[in-house]
């Protein structure tokens, strides 16, 4: 897409070196970009499902993509909320139980209007619980939801208010034209935050920002779903031309504000998706200029949910570019595999579990048993140990498995919430060539091919598979481009994560949240004027330590991927009657995570301090903090070398 590339190098700076959390898909990502911290901090550690237990110790969905201040979100009705969900916790909890601090608050506080285009969990995201959770339970617009198949899609009252948003400030024009805003309620918001209202939907919101009539896509097209209904056709069909339409609107304004089918690289379809993305990255760019928006007065960043790992036999003809000579396939698409059949065939265990599909599928014992219960430790010395023909090489593959994490690890890796009910029993990193799901048919496999096989191109979707462990899955990039933002280019040499987008954005814009966050202000590309006097002084050690800081505590850092090893290694260890091994590495990882945690929160506080709160760093302090941060990860890396 030589237009948004362009766009960033030539104006700005392209953060090549960036990072997801975990799990690395959509929901999460996104809203470790919003908040500025992990998402044991947030709610939602597992996505774009989850699944959470019950006291009876069964376990039932939950869904990642809700309106921030819904309860979870259990997709199991009408009515909303069903009957049986046990789990009423807030949807994104924070590490207090409590609902997480709301991206768009600085903003709105300091009078900017925010602008909401298909945004995780800052719009209304389904019509179930959403709508009676923003409009109130006895609305007009949830009396519609209610009579209008509510939990579905395509539907009018879909259509109508999922997907778009404006969080307005006080005096706002936008809500002030509009008779249907609404209370921008955020009870547990960290100081006051009454008085402020927001209009939700495009039947509301249209009306105001295009008065001469429906929305249309960058090429003219009203847009609509495919059952007619004008407004959103859905936040998963949320095409370049879609999306990027609303946010020039909404800029125009004065708000701020997926590539999904089964194609190898270099196919004609895949090359034609991207030269339709192009082009309407064109012309967003073209029509915001033509408006007065630019790198001169506009903040731009440009980043995505996680990096995604192809899946598919080997391109034909070879040396095929996609260019000159278009690719095909002879099969695209994961390995869709049933792991609890492929346990009860392979190991004869017959302990009854679910998991939330996926190539790194989190996996929930029946009766929620602790950690070290003997059918939890033989399960997970079991998925250690699995192995299965591979239908794309015909060979029995082994090392299946890649990693390991019980809830011991999945703390580290910052993936346990407030909401014990969430917890998976343990989390299985695979190669992300496979896709597991958890079914009792068939009660075992009569073939491999039985649990384990490829869609036929005619119903395959998923052809890149993301939420895993690797490099290709967990680096991404950020770019951007604006006031105070230095014309770098490509920047690699600085690891940055996606928690690092919010303080680089607030420390630019002079806001600040009222929380500390677990990322650091990417100060590199940034000029001195534009930045607090406090993240110049010291400024080696500031970059050390915000260095170190980032090994320390991003999932991806040295520190949790070392810390990894050990636990895989523990987790396969060990027999019903000597499970001394893996008591040991547990017991080393829950005592290395608790020091990290304490260093950890001592460092992103002076960080903190640096960026938002005045206080320039202590010298000697951050050198002893770097210090510190080193052993911890030299031990981490011991232990895995000596596990």
């Amino acid at each position: 897409m030589p237009h948004l590339l362009n766009f960033i190098r030539s104006n700005g700076t392209l953060d090549t070196n960036d990072h997801t959390a975990l799990i690395s898909h959509t929901a999460t990502g996104i809203l470790t970009s919003l908040t500025g911290v992990y998402p044991d901090r947030m709610g939602q550690p597992v996505s774009n499902s989850f699944r959470y237990f019950t006291p009876a110790g069964t376990s039932r969905t939950g869904v990642a993509f809700a309106y921030w201040t819904a309860p979870l979100y259990d997709p199991a009705g009408p009515p909303f909320p069903p009957a049986a969900q046990t789990d009423l916790t807030p949807e994104m909890i924070n590490e207090n139980g409590k609902i997480a601090p709301a991206p768009w608050v600085p903003y709105t506080r300091a009078g900017c209007d925010v602008g909401a285009v298909a945004t995780a969990n800052t719009i209304l995201e389904n019509t179930g619980v959403d709508i009676p959770t923003f409009f109130g339970p006895g609305s007009p617009e949830a009396i519609q939801a209610t009579a209008d198949s509510p939990g579905a899609s395509a539907t009018q009252t879909f259509a109508d208010y999922v997907g778009i948003g404006v969080h307005c400030a006080p005096g706002s024009s936008i809500c002030g034209a509009s008779t249907h805003s609404r209370s921008d309620s955020l009870a547990d918001e960290p100081g006051d935050y009454s008085g402020f209202n927001a209009l939700i939907g495009t039947k509301y919101v249209d009306p105001v920002i295009k008065p001469s009539g429906p929305m249309p896509d960058l090429n003219g097209n009203v847009l609509q779903d495919q059952n007619g209904h004008v407004g959103l056709r859905g936040c998963g069909g949320m095409g370049a031309t879609v999306s990027l339409s609303w946010v020039a609107q909404m800029q125009d304004h004065g708000t701020s504000g997926n590539i999904h089918v089964a194609y190898g690289p270099g196919e004609a379809g895949y090359r034609k998706q991207l030269q339709d993305y192009d082009a309407a990255f064109g012309q967003f760019f073209d029509r915001l200029a033509a408006d007065g928006i630019n790198k001169s007065n506009t903040l731009f960043v440009f980043t995505v949910d996680e990096g995604d790992h192809f899946v598919g036999s080997s391109p034909s003809p070879a040396g095929c570019d996609g260019i000159a000579t278009p690719c095909t396939y002879n099969q695209v698409g994961e390995i869709n595999a049933n792991l609890s059949a492929m346990i009860r065939t392979q190991f004869g265990d017959t302990t009854p579990f679910s998991v939330h599909s996926d190539d790194a599928p989190t996996v929930y014992v029946n009766g929620n048993p602790g950690r070290t219960a003997p059918a939890a430790r033989q399960l997970e010395r079991e998925s250690g140990a699995l192995h299965w023909l591979n239908p794309y090489t015909g060979q029995d593959q082994h090392g299946i498995t890649v990693a390991l994490a019980d809830p011991v690890e999945e703390k580290t890796l910052h993936m346990v919430t407030a909401d014990p009910f969430r917890t998976p029993t343990y989390t299985l990193f695979a190669d992300p060539d496979w896709f597991f799901f958890a079914s009792g048919t068939p009660a075992t496999c009569a073939t491999p091919a039985a649990c384990a096989s490829i869609p036929p191109p005619s119903s395959q979707t998923f052809a890149w598979n993301h939420g895993d462990i690797q490099d290709e899955i967990a680096s991404t990039w950020v770019g951007y481009v604006g006031p105070g933002v230095r014309n770098m280019g490509d920047v690699s040499n600085v690891w940055t994560d996606h928690e690092d987008v919010r303080p680089t954005m607030l420390t630019l814009l002079g806001l600040e949240d009222d929380y500390v966050q677990d990322g650091r202000a990417f100060v590199e590309p940034l000029f001195d004027w534009a930045v607090p006097q406090t993240l110049i002084a010291h400024r080696a050690t500031l970059l050390r330590l915000g260095a170190a800081y980032k090994q320390l505590n991003a999932p991806f850092g040295e520190f949790s991927l070392e810390t990894l090893k050990a636990s895989t290694k523990a987790l396969a260890s060990g027999s019903p009657s000597d499970d001394t091994t893996y008591t040991s590495i547990e017991g080393q990882i829950q005592s290395l995570t608790t020091q990290r945690d304490t260093l950890a929160g001592q460092i992103k506080a002076a960080l903190n301090s640096a960026a938002f709160g005045g206080k320039a760093l202590n010298e000697q302090q951050a050198k002893g903090y770097i210090g510190q941060a080193q052993s911890l990860i030299d031990k981490a890396t011991a232990l895995a070398a000596s596990s």
